[in-house]
């Protein structure tokens, strides 16, 4: 399985859908092990999305042309991979295009609900309402 260094959610969307379980299972460690580093000192209370049975640390940068950039890490593979998805669909928008995308109707191509357990999967709109939440508070 090769993946462009930066993936679209379109590419990972084509490619997905013809894997099987395990397969997928990789893609989505492959997705978060292309994450950019997170620094330790930024995983604290207050960059933790509440709501995972993994620990997820989401921390927003603004782009000097008020683009969001979103720093990312979870201490599960799985996970890590999910919320690298979940970047894929807002990464370096405007707060404005954030706050207006569908995140869910972007991700539900890849039927997360059903090709992972409730628990991994159950911390995902806390995920979404936090890089929503964000993106208000910058608009």
């Amino acid at each position: 399985m090769t993946m462009p260094a930066s993936p679209t959610l379109s590419d990972l969307r084509d490619e997905y859908e013809f894997l099987d379980a395990d397969d997928r299972y990789r893609l989505l460690i492959d997705l978060g092990k292309g994450l950019e580093d997170m620094p330790d000192a930024l995983k604290t209370d207050a960059t933790l999305v509440r709501g995972c049975s993994a620990s997820v640390w989401v921390y927003p940068t603004r782009r000097d042309d008020g683009r969001l950039h979103f720093l990312a890490d979870s201490n599960a593979a799985i996970t890590k991979g999910i919320i690298a998805l979940v970047l894929l669909t807002v990464q370096d928008q405007m707060p404005e295009a954030i706050r207006a995308a569908d995140i869910e109707g972007a991700l539900a191509p890849f039927d997360l609900k059903n090709q992972l357990s409730s628990n991994r999967t159950q911390g995902i709109p806390n995920m979404i309402a936090l890089i929503r939440d964000t993106a208000a508070r910058y608009a």
